[in-house]
């Protein structure tokens, strides 16, 4: 009889727990789906919209969004795989487009069927869905984009008589010629900003490292490398950038906010900073696509951003994939690019930011957007980088080749370690 009795009790409190947490018999269980968004990346106002919608039209999925810091992310993301099996874990993760060669290894769920099939892939910006390929399989998922545009002083251009931005990159250099000046740069351009570099290599034909048969090899070497570093020579002298230091140090926004500067190359959200420390410059500041060869086409860029992941350990493989193809949908992909002033993740879709002169200015040039080499090894480069050692000792004096030479073979031993 007690036996009976407990076994009743248990069976209430099985009920009226069940019935507390609102999954009353012949309800669907409600599973949790863990997502790793990187703090900054959408107001709060995004993700209670994303959320609330979403959950009512997957009544048996709970979305629970974890903001996460950049500094550190990547180890902390490399743990979270770690366990087969991680209940707790992360079933969808916000990374940097070009760190998702650093999870592939086994750990990553092929989404390529999904990409091709349902998200229409090929329509994405090439400098986000790139980077997200490893041997022709799809890891990472483009959600959004960011790139590097002029920003000028309108202002200084009227007063030089430049009526309207240039269009090419020889229009680009004489109108920077016309600005510069005893009291005026034509452009800060520091000595060792290699994403600019890359994006002139880049429209030359040439690249940093090419994949071979028996591995990567640092490309700076090539004509089309030399003729991008030639250019970004000529341009770089039209301005006090120094030559041994990048656009951090000293930050180019507070050297632009000192009023004696016509232009920069940088995301346009860097106009807030500059705006911060001299407001009277608000009404001054204009944007354009950084110029190509030709004018029917933008110069090509470094394509920043973020992709989603899917860790091979969730335990929420089919809830991961809807939270993904939520978020990249043109519904939310517009509204998240309309609100955090992105660009969004198809060049299609350029139109929702095409009021925004900035966003737009950078849609233009998204569209012809690129990311570093697909390989995990690239971050050693960064860590390193020979590029930006290459570039100070051309604008110094040193011979081109030659200096390309060096820094080609250390790219090629930093991407090759296990032929070293």
């Amino acid at each position: 009889m007690r036996r009976r009795l407990l076994a009743l009790m248990g069976a209430s409190a099985a009920l009226m727990t069940t019935a507390a947490c609102g999954m009353l018999p012949g309800a669907p269980a409600r599973s949790t789906v863990t997502v790793w968004l990187m703090k900054g990346t959408a107001s709060d106002d995004f993700l209670q919209r994303f959320t609330t919608e979403f959950e009512a039209a997957h009544p048996d999925i709970r979305l629970d969004v974890r903001l996460q810091e950049w500094t550190g992310i990547g180890p902390k993301v490399q743990a979270a795989m770690e366990p087969e099996d991680a209940p707790d874990g992360p079933d969808v993760i916000e990374v940097g487009n070009t760190q998702v060669p650093q999870y592939v290894e086994g750990r990553l769920f092929d989404l390529t069927l999904e990409a091709v099939r349902d998200w229409g892939i090929d329509d994405c910006l090439p400098g986000l869905t790139d980077p997200g390929r490893v041997r022709n399989h799809q890891y990472g998922i483009p959600w959004y984009a960011a790139n590097r545009v002029v920003v000028y002083r309108k202002d200084l251009f009227e007063r030089a008589g430049i009526t309207e931005p240039p269009k090419t990159r020889q229009e680009w250099l004489e109108a920077t010629r016309r600005l510069d000046g005893a009291d005026t740069q034509g452009i800060y351009l520091a000595g060792q900003d290699w994403y600019t570099l890359s994006g002139f290599v880049w429209d030359e034909g040439g690249d940093l490292a090419v994949r071979r048969s028996n591995g990567w090899k640092g490309a700076l070497d090539t004509e089309e490398a030399l003729r991008g570093m030639e250019f970004y020579r000529q341009l770089q002298a039209l301005g006090d950038g120094p030559v041994d230091a990048d656009e951090e140090h000293p930050p180019q926004a507070g050297v632009f906010a000192g009023g004696k500067v016509a232009q920069i190359i940088a995301v346009p959200g860097v106009v807030r900073t500059i705006l911060a420390e001299n407001p009277e410059l608000e009404d001054t500041i204009g944007y354009f696509p950084v110029p190509g060869k030709t004018a029917e086409r933008p110069g090509a860029v470094f394509t920043g951003g973020s992709d989603l992941i899917v860790p091979r350990n969730t335990d929420q493989p089919e809830g991961a994939v809807d939270v993904i193809g939520a978020l990249v949908s043109e519904k939310w992909a517009t509204d998240l690019a309309r609100t955090m002033n992105y660009v969004p993740n198809k060049e299609k879709l350029a139109g929702a930011v095409a009021g925004n002169e900035g966003v737009a200015a950078m849609a233009e040039g998204a569209a012809h957007g690129r990311a570093t080499p697909s390989t995990p090894e690239w971050a050693e480069v960064e860590a390193d980088n020979p590029i930006k050692r290459y570039m100070t000792a051309v604008l110094n004096g040193g011979d081109p080749r030659r200096e390309a030479e060096k820094a080609s073979k250390a790219i090629t031993e930093a991407l090759n370690p296990l032929h070293g």
